[in-house]
């Protein structure tokens, strides 16, 4: 099977994907929430499993609202292959039991094509493993590095969102070169926050640094003064990943530990995901540094399709909801869930899917493809992707603090993300 770079951009290829063959046409797909009887072949049915409670809420409802519209978009240009795309949603708590349960419904009794949507590890690592032995697609809008390591099944794919471990590994030489050698690490104690512990360290190590503690939090905390003492004196940059719903009360209680003598500190957004700015408890953020993999504030360089997903999906140029500027989006991640309908659209299309006995083609048609061009389809940027590991990589910017917004200082090459496989899932049975 021919490999592909899809797109519907009619701009030139950046110089990373030059090379591959063309393939046309993402648009088109989604719509109708709900009919979760439909006759096979009427209709391609998705399931997704969106963190409505739990600690992954505030993703959940983002995501949520994300894959609303652009299953709005898809079916509006005629759906997959001529049929309407319906999403059914079942709320799967954050919790990794319930994540399995929520798998186990889609393929039993709602009988979906394929399913997408989770984000938070755990949840993942649970939910994989049940997926494969049911032998459904199960396509991931997460950051964990456990697909990519060969961890999964041939049925699990990540095709628009890249992992801690590309991230980690094009930001380590810029932190390193900017901020300082001699590294504390805070991260949630669990899977995403020991991806961020295993790879920064060895990276920063790579650089001629040194990480001087790892502080693990676990995600359900509510207050943290208890952990800031653990900062040693030496420190020169703090790297800090937080998730939960305390999220904003860990960044509030690190300024006020830190106080005015603080070190340098970088931070993944995901510590102040969907948390307003502008409130005085953060201005001591100003002069800091974020990691973003689509920036909350629109650039000055904005591009038009960045321009075009915040129409879609209702937000404004600083990440907040249209309808209210206290509503924060999850913009740094919730792409994922817009790009992976499409890629997941491209690759049946190119399958020429009509139901569930295409399964095994749809799956081979999306390791066929290399990349994904930035368009419409992919606001977030240009895509590799590689079907041996079913791991996208893409870009990552580096915000600063100005003016109590996030402006891009750095924005790193595909090349800088990309790291040796370690599996080959076409190697795989199905």
């Amino acid at each position: 099977m021919k490999k592909d770079i899809v797109s519907q951009s009619s701009l030139s290829r950046r110089s990373l994907l030059r090379g591959a063959a063309g393939a046309g046409l993402l648009l088109s797909a989604p719509g109708l929430i709900g009919r979760a009887h439909a006759q096979s072949g009427d209709a391609i049915r998705l399931g997704a499993p969106f963190h409505r409670t739990g600690i992954g809420a505030s993703y959940g409802r983002w995501y949520e609202r994300t894959a609303n519209a652009a299953l709005q978009l898809i079916n509006e240009q005629g759906g997959i292959n001529g049929m309407p795309v319906e999403m059914i949603v079942e709320d799967d708590g954050t919790d990794p039991k319930r994540g399995v349960e929520v798998m186990e419904k889609f393929a039993t009794e709602h009988k979906v094509d394929a399913v997408f949507g989770h984000l938070y590890s755990h949840v993942v690592a649970a939910t994989a493993p049940r997926a494969g032995e049911l032998k459904m697609p199960y396509f991931l809008c997460s950051e964990a590095h456990t697909l990519a390591s060969g961890a999964f099944s041939r049925y699990c794919f990540q095709p628009s969102i890249t992992d801690v471990k590309s991230q980690v590994v094009s930001m380590a030489p810029w932190i390193s070169n900017n901020l300082g050698k001699k590294i504390t690490l805070i991260y949630p104690d669990f899977n995403f926050g020991y991806d961020h512990r295993d790879n920064m360290t060895a990276a920063i190590e790579a650089q001629g640094g040194e990480v001087v503690a790892s502080i693990a939090i676990p995600p359900t905390e509510t207050s943290f003064t208890r952990y800031m003492p653990k900062i040693p004196f030496n420190t020169e940059a703090i790297y800090h990943v937080m998730v939960g719903p305390a999220v904003l009360t860990f960044v509030k209680e690190l300024g006020e530990h830190l106080g005015k003598n603080r070190p340098e500190i970088f931070g993944f957004i995901d510590s102040l995901e969907g948390v307003d700015m502008n409130i005085p408890q953060l201005e001591y953020l100003e002069g800091t540094y974020f990691w973003e993999a689509m920036p909350r504030y629109a650039q000055a360089n904005q591009t038009e399709f960045d321009k075009f997903f915040r129409e879609k999906v209702g937000v404004d140029s600083n990440g907040a909801s249209l309808g209210d500027p206290k509503d924060i989006a999850t913009y740094a991640h919730m792409f994922s869930v817009w790009e992976t309908l499409f890629a997941m659209k491209a690759a049946m299309e190119k399958a020429d899917y009509k139901g569930p006995d295409q399964k095994i083609d749809f799956l081979e048609a999306m390791e066929s493809i290399t990349g994904f061009e930035e368009s419409n389809e992919f606001p977030q940027g240009d895509k590799l992707f590689n079907g041996k590991t079913h791991q996208s990589f893409g870009h990552q910017n580096i915000s600063k603090v100005t003016d109590g917004k996030l402006d891009v200082v750095y924005r790193t090459t595909i090349e800088e993300t990309l790291y040796p496989d370690e599996t080959d899932y076409t190697q795989m049975s199905f």
